[in-house]
């Protein structure tokens, strides 16, 4: 064997594990991840809320008429924080990609739909404020894993959460990208989501494949086929009703990728799991370019 397959044969075990596990891996692979690169401004509020606060990442060498990518962590709606996440930024960062990283109100202290206010929130702040704090100008790109693909992507199709915020999705957005996220999940199985989504007369409203309908920003879907957290006929499911309603998206299925892999296999020693950071970037510079 290789040494460096070997390498990984040894390490491997030692990264990702923890990773699973909300007590060190985030602070393993935030000690692993490079501080270069880019400038960062910390605690950046973006609403009244004490909570509402984000985290902006310039690159050192950005890429001309890149989008900023607003970033939304997952955690089951019930957990997560921006600080744990530097190293997508880290990633994007290295592509050019200038990134704003939000925390965003979180259950049992709010319920649906106050999340995906939080969420436009932030892109309409980083829509009209980023530039001058140094980001790349014009619309945005919105990305999520898990819970937070879900954020992002209900802000690409449904669009009463942008338009709360006078912006329009199909204008202010460049695209959006969703990793291992749910879109079509009812019927709701645990005690805690039917709390978060609210009655079942109602539940129909929460899912993001209900919403699609044309005009529509550019869509970018990626699962791993052994997802048991959040299954792959999501991103399948929400492909194919995009196509019919004449949107442009393109998707990924990463063979032998969980969950968790998806968004860990952006952290710099852990990107040989899989080419989601290339294909994300060959994804975003793809995009037409926009005015501002």
């Amino acid at each position: 064997m290789p040494k460096r397959a070997l390498k990984r044969w040894v390490i491997a075990p030692l990264l990702i594990a923890p990773l699973l596990s909300a007590c060190s891996g985030p602070q393993i692979v935030d000690a692993l991840t490079p501080h270069s690169g880019y400038t960062v401004t910390t605690g950046i509020p973006f609403a009244e809320d004490p909570r509402l606060l984000l985290d902006l990442y310039r690159p050192d060498r950005p890429k001309s008429g890149a989008p900023t990518v607003v970033f939304f962590y997952g955690g089951n709606w019930e957990s997560g924080d921006r600080g744990m996440y530097r190293f997508v930024a880290q990633a994007l960062t290295s592509r050019g990609f200038s990134v704003a990283i939000p925390d965003y109100r979180l259950y049992p202290r709010v319920r649906y739909p106050e999340f995906l206010r939080d969420s436009a929130a932030a892109v309409a702040w980083v829509r009209r404020h980023g530039a001058e704090h140094g980001a790349q100008p014009g619309p945005v790109a919105v990305m999520g894993h898990s819970a937070g693909a879900y954020n992002a992507l209900m802000l690409a199709v449904d669009r009463r959460w942008l338009a709360e915020q006078g912006l329009d999705s199909a204008r202010d957005l460049r695209a959006a990208v969703g990793l291992s996220g749910p879109y079509d999940f009812l019927p709701l199985q645990s005690d805690m989501l039917k709390d978060l989504f609210g009655p079942v007369e109602r539940r129909p409203d929460t899912q993001p494949i209900n919403h699609v309908a044309a005009p529509l920003p550019p869509l970018f879907l990626a699962t791993g086929t052994t997802d048991e957290t959040v299954l792959p006929r999501n991103s399948r499911n929400l492909a194919a009703r995009v196509r019919e309603a004449g949107g442009t998206v393109r998707t990924a299925e990463y063979q032998g990728m969980g969950h968790i892999r998806t968004v860990a296999a952006l952290a710099a020693p852990l990107r040989w799991l899989g080419p989601v950071l290339d294909d994300v970037d060959a994804f975003l510079k793809s995009l037409p370019d926009a005015g501002s």
